[in-house]
């Protein structure tokens, strides 16, 4: 059940050595993440459309629509999704990897999934190319179908014009030189290695992809909290990633600056704010960010509920239960240590929860669960 639940919310976490499972089990695994980073209701909606796919589609976080009507927008990134599986592979295999792993790692890198077929993930291969390669792939995977239909057009500028893309180089070009220098003072001894472990990882991290290079027992602390923060940002909306999503940071961030801008400005002045999208500039009204903080506020007691809970069931430290959930709330799959065979019970379905609730979106199925409570109520007082 922990696997396929990590598998189908593409978080990546496992409680299994890989090494001693049969191929078929590892591609079963890699094909669940795979559908899951498109999404359940997305794979369903190739076969079948009704009246409420548009809304189950929503509920997945796919918020953007590629084309003027729901098939055509599922076909177009089913299109979209194959193509780069099919890029990726090869680019592995080019790289080295036999073809086995490379159609592996290209559906868990693709998914933001993490599930690798190597106990050290891609640290295995000590290959820099292979890295890259990952590196683009997550990337690819962490960006928004629309943001991506506009880079396959040859529409960089618009691209690039994308609130969600340039926060996005903003925040790697912050936190890669910053983890790099916490790691070359207090982990490793050279520089440049320190570089390229932190661009894997930050990356990894943001993205909520889940593979990894090296183990985290030897990493100060400094550099645990920014991958913990880096999890718990997440990817872009409307992609295969987790997290609150770059779109969610960046606009409270905006909205944090306009509120001090207009503080320091008379009542009367009128100004109106804006950011792009792939569609093109949309409007910073107070309905957007008003649904855009509740949001935040509910993840973050989850955050800290379900930290809270993990600490009880897994026994573990305040820093250990802090990354280990923030990894299954953002379906990111990297763990400090204390996921794995020996885990209780009880801590993974702690983090199950964690994972299904940040794979769909949050308000949806708190809204779900309270229409089913309302009727059972409803039942029980007839």
């Amino acid at each position: 059940m922990f696997e396929s639940v990590s598998g189908w919310t593409t978080t990546g976490l496992s409680v299994l050595d890989v090494s001693e499972v049969s191929p078929m089990f590892l591609f079963h695994r890699g094909f669940m993440q795979y559908c899951g980073g498109l999404g359940f209701v997305m794979v369903m909606t190739l076969f079948v459309v009704n009246r409420q796919s548009m809304n189950l589609v929503l509920a997945e976080g796919h918020s953007d629509q590629l084309a003027p009507n729901l098939s055509r927008t599922v076909r177009l990134i089913c299109l979209m999704y194959t193509t780069f599986l099919m890029l990726g592979t090869a680019a592995y295999r080019l790289a080295g990897m036999n073809v086995f792993d490379s159609l592996i790692h290209a559906m868990c890198a693709l998914s933001t999934g993490g599930f690798s077929t190597r106990a050290q993930s891609i640290g295995y291969y000590q290959s820099p190319l292979i890295e890259f390669i990952t590196v683009v792939l997550m990337l690819i995977g962490t960006t928004n179908f629309a943001a991506l239909l506009l880079l396959m057009r040859g529409q960089m500028r618009k691209f690039l014009a994308v609130s969600e893309i340039r926060f996005l180089g903003l925040i790697l070009a912050a936190a890669i030189p910053l983890t790099a220098l916490v790691l070359f003072c207090a982990a490793y001894t050279g520089l440049p290695g320190s570089f390229r472990i932190a661009f894997f990882e930050v990356i990894s991290a943001l993205s909520t992809s889940g593979f990894s290079t090296v183990g985290y027992a030897d990493w100060p602390q400094a550099a645990v909290f920014l991958l913990i923060l880096m999890m718990l940002i997440g990817g872009g909306i409307g992609s295969t990633a987790g997290g609150l999503k770059l779109t969610r940071v960046y606009l409270m961030l905006r909205g944090l600056s306009d509120h001090l801008r207009r503080r320091g400005t008379p009542r009367q002045t009128v100004s109106c704010s804006f950011y792009t999208r792939p569609q093109g500039k949309t409007v910073i009204d107070q309905k957007l960010l008003e649904g855009t903080s509740c949001f935040v506020f509910c993840y973050f007691l989850i955050y800290l509920g379900g930290t809270f809970l993990l600490m009880l069931t897994a026994n573990c430290t305040l820093i250990e239960a802090m990354f280990d959930f923030a990894s299954a709330l953002g379906t990111v799959g990297l763990s400090i240590g204390i996921t794995g065979p020996a885990t209780p019970a009880l801590a993974l379905i702690v983090e199950m929860a964690g994972m299904l609730l940040g794979r769909l979106e949050i308000f949806i199925l708190l809204a779900g669960i309270r229409t089913v409570f309302l009727r059972l109520k409803i039942a029980i007082c007839r």
